[in-house]
């Protein structure tokens, strides 16, 4: 089965500090990440880093189980799923932080993944639906960072 994948970014008025810092601080997780109704470290974790999982759930109640493989502050973050919703066969992501001058960053999510049969013949529905919930995410976070954080400069 063949993977999907695509991408979106947005730039947000702050340093990739700050911005990495806040999405990666799961005390802050739901108060920007509309797409969830539950994040948590697991396995005892207080913090994200390599090999620390973390237990998210969507409002729609599918949940997934992603692993960090990467954790680069404040350049980006990696996660795997190991374990997930029914419809999907693996999935990846990273987040990217890119200084754009020094309270300006253009945030970047970048999903890759496959689907189970009978639902990868929706695939292009399923990618639709995908790529519109991540672009929410990110205005959300924009909206939050900026309205609520103090920028550094200040």
């Amino acid at each position: 089965m063949p993977r999907d994948k695509f991408s979106e970014k947005i730039n947000i008025n702050c340093s990739r500090e700050v911005a990495f810092d806040f999405t990666q601080d799961y005390s802050n997780r739901l108060k920007w990440d509309t797409f969830l109704r539950k994040a948590e470290l697991i396995g005892g974790a207080t913090e994200a880093g390599i090999g620390v999982s973390a237990n998210c759930v969507a409002k729609n109640g599918l949940g997934m189980i992603t692993k960090y493989v990467s954790f680069n502050r404040p350049e980006g973050t990696a996660v795997i799923m190991t374990k997930g919703p029914f419809m999907f066969k693996s999935f990846a992501g990273s987040w990217k932080f890119v200084k754009l001058e020094p309270e300006l960053t253009e945030v970047s999510f970048i999903y890759s993944y496959g689907l189970k049969w009978p639902f990868a013949l929706f695939r292009m529905r399923v990618k639709r639906k995908l790529q519109s919930e991540v672009r929410q995410r990110l205005l959300d976070l924009k909206s939050n960072i900026e309205a609520n954080l103090p920028l550094s400069n200040n």
